[in-house]
């Protein structure tokens, strides 16, 4: 692992990633194909989105990511 690594510019590559999932549009496709095509841009997006919000920390050669899952204070949905 070179020294130079920045693990906050790598969570930033997903944060854009992101981003660039929910402005992807949809090709002309049909039926079953469009229906796998949007339910991988959703679980895209979720993964980008989710290693996007992560705290990271390279200590020793390992790297760590810290995201918290829990629905923000107030959130009707359990927060």
């Amino acid at each position: 692992m070179p020294d130079t690594f920045d693990v906050q510019a790598m969570v930033d590559r997903f944060r854009s990633r992101a981003a660039a999932v929910r402005r992807r549009g949809i090709p002309p496709i049909e039926g079953e194909d469009r229906r796998r095509f949007v339910e991988q841009m959703e679980l895209d997006y979720m993964d980008f989105a989710i290693l996007g919000d992560a705290q990271g920390e390279l200590v020793g050669g390992v790297l760590t990511l810290r995201i918290d899952l829990r629905p923000p204070a107030g959130d009707p949905t359990g927060g």
